[in-house]
């Protein structure tokens, strides 16, 4: 009761008529704090393909969603920032990856916010269901829409360094701000260029895994 819950999952077809991502920020019922729920969703619209980014009064989602799951108060964070991109990676994979040679097998997990301040950042938002069977990466991406969306951009992240064989998606991020929202991937400017990160992450305690599916793959995990 009372937890403050934000990360990144698929939102509801049923209340936004069409599928989307979801941006989970919300506190549920209880303890010394009300509930609230600021959460958004990012569709595609059906009129022209333009990214539509909406409150969404709801904690309901769809299939899927990496949550992490706090007391909201104040404490020791990671306070994490970076100016300038120098590689194809982006700011989650190499915060995970950093995580991941210092600590190998043993998994850690993480959830945060970070504010992308200065750049571009480019973000997918599932359009409606597809008609045929995605049966590879290839087939996930040409099905996505992509929108390269500029700062400033507020992200709700969780990852975890290494998979300890609970089938987890090891990083998740979704993003909201003024120009639009989505599933983070990475900064579009040229190489090098200047941009603008600063991110705080706390430490899980706990990793769940719920409802874990009987059959699976690891298709569409980027």
């Amino acid at each position: 009761p009372g937890a403050f819950v934000f990360g990144a999952g698929a939102g509801s077809s049923r209340l936004r008529g069409v599928n989307c991502e979801m941006i989970p920020n919300s506190r549920t019922p209880g303890g010394e704090y009300s509930a609230n729920k600021k959460s958004y969703t990012a569709k595609v619209s059906l009129e022209d393909g333009s990214c539509v980014l909406e409150h969404m009064d709801s904690d309901e989602f769809s299939l899927l969603a990496n949550l992490s799951l706090c007391e909201g108060k104040r404490g020791k964070v990671l306070r994490i920032s970076a100016k300038q991109r120098s590689g194809e990676k982006n700011f989650v994979t190499c915060m995970r990856e950093t995580v991941k040679s210092h600590y190998g097998t043993q998994a850690v997990g993480m959830g945060g916010v970070f504010e992308l301040e200065i750049g571009t950042a480019k973000l997918h938002v599932m359009p409606d269901f597809s008609k045929t069977t995605l049966l590879s990466d290839e087939d996930v991406s040409k099905w996505l829409k992509f929108y390269d969306t500029a700062a400033p951009l507020t992200c709700l992240s969780t990852f975890v360094s290494h998979d300890p064989d609970l089938d987890l998606r090891v990083e998740h991020t979704h993003c909201f701000g003024q120009n639009g929202g989505g599933h983070y991937h990475y900064y579009t400017c040229p190489l090098p260029q200047s941009v603008s990160y600063v991110g705080f992450y706390v430490p899980a305690e706990l990793v769940y895994c719920v409802d874990r599916p009987k059959v699976t793959h690891k298709i569409g995990r980027d």
